[in-house]
């Protein structure tokens, strides 16, 4: 098996175990545990993770926060609906933002696109990937704004969603900046992290990235190694660091809630393991071959055939062991991608 092949990251996956709404309440979704050790599957619920935690575990999870992303607005002199995908803040104002714009080939740059309110947004120049520029007015109050008036943009494969738009939103979500949520954190309740840290003993541990093309952009080069990742930004503090290298000396373990928690911390780290904080824009593409040096465990959900994500898990427990576990999912009809189970690998 060439691991370098797009070709063998594909699996077939019948369309009825795509989730079209989360499990409720949110930890009674199914686990799927693998030991990279003993190379075991055991399969369970979602609630019952604390059982394969042990006291002084670090959890470090995602703090960033879904926006209202999704915009639509018109050309002043007519022309059909526009849609506005915002998909990276280019300034600390949110006036500039990278982001997908449809139907891009009618949109040339210096077009005026109108909103719902009347805020006209500006088509800026084209970058790589069908990226666009666009900017707000100056002054415009641009978190506000979509609050108003913007949708919380759901994966192209969630055509058929009953849940409310809350559901596609960490219960810790506080950052504000994500195009699309840390899908492996949907599954957490507040009273799931208050029993890991009373009765099992586990730390958690915080930092940001916001999710955006990079995360669900495909992979759509037939080698692999030839795909370039468009960068996200992430931040590290430094009490989280000092958490993480703490429970590294005690012999402890660092559990990663999500591929962007994994790809966050595997960033910010060193060849001899050693870690920064801070803030970063990362474009890390993770594939087998990739040596890890921070994270010991991962949760994460189940990822589409011919994903980066796909091929982050199949560094992280091995391909053939990622593979019959994706398979061994299948024939136990899982729930798969967003709004579906989860894995722990351990």
């Amino acid at each position: 098996m060439d691991l370098f092949d797009l070709a063998s990251y594909g699996y077939l996956l019948p369309e009825e175990l795509i989730a079209q709404n989360p499990a409720e309440p949110r930890d009674s979704s199914r686990l799927m545990v693998l030991s990279r050790e003993r190379e075991e599957i055991l399969h369970n619920t979602f609630a019952s993770l604390g059982d394969f935690l042990d006291e002084g575990d670090l959890l470090v999870l995602n703090d960033t926060r879904v926006i209202p992303a999704r915009l639509f607005g018109s050309k002043k002199n007519g022309g059909g609906r526009v849609e506005i995908l915002l998909l990276k803040a280019l300034d600390a104002s949110f006036l500039q933002w990278e982001a997908l714009v449809k139907p891009g080939r009618k949109n040339p740059p210096g077009t005026g696109i109108f909103l719902a309110d009347g805020t006209e947004i500006l088509v800026g120049a084209r970058g790589g990937e069908g990226v666009r520029n666009v900017a707000f007015p100056a002054g415009t109050e641009v978190l506000p704004l979509l609050e108003r008036i913007g949708e919380t943009p759901l994966p192209p494969y969630i055509t058929s969603s009953s849940a409310p738009r809350s559901s596609y939103q960490t219960v810790f979500a506080r950052t504000d900046g994500s195009a699309a949520a840390p899908t492996a954190s949907l599954h957490f309740t507040p009273g799931l992290l208050g029993e890991l840290q009373r009765e099992r003993g586990v730390r958690l541990g915080w930092l940001t990235l916001h999710v955006g093309l990079g995360t669900f952009r495909p992979v759509k080069s037939g080698d692999i190694r030839e795909h370039k990742i468009h960068e996200e930004y992430c931040f590290l503090p430094a009490e989280t660091r000092k958490l993480i290298l703490e429970t590294k000396r005690r012999g402890r373990k660092v559990i990663a809630a999500g591929t962007t928690v994994a790809r966050t911390l595997e960033s910010l780290a060193g060849e001899n393991g050693s870690l920064e904080s801070g803030e970063r824009m990362t474009r890390l593409f993770i594939y087998p071959g990739y040596r890890f040096k921070i994270i010991d465990g991962l949760i994460t959900n189940f990822h589409l055939p011919k994903s980066s994500l796909l091929m982050l898990v199949a560094a992280f427990a091995g391909y053939e062991f990622t593979m019959r576990a994706y398979g061994e999912a299948v024939s136990r009809r899982y729930r798969f991608f967003s709004f579906g189970d989860a894995m722990f690998i351990r």
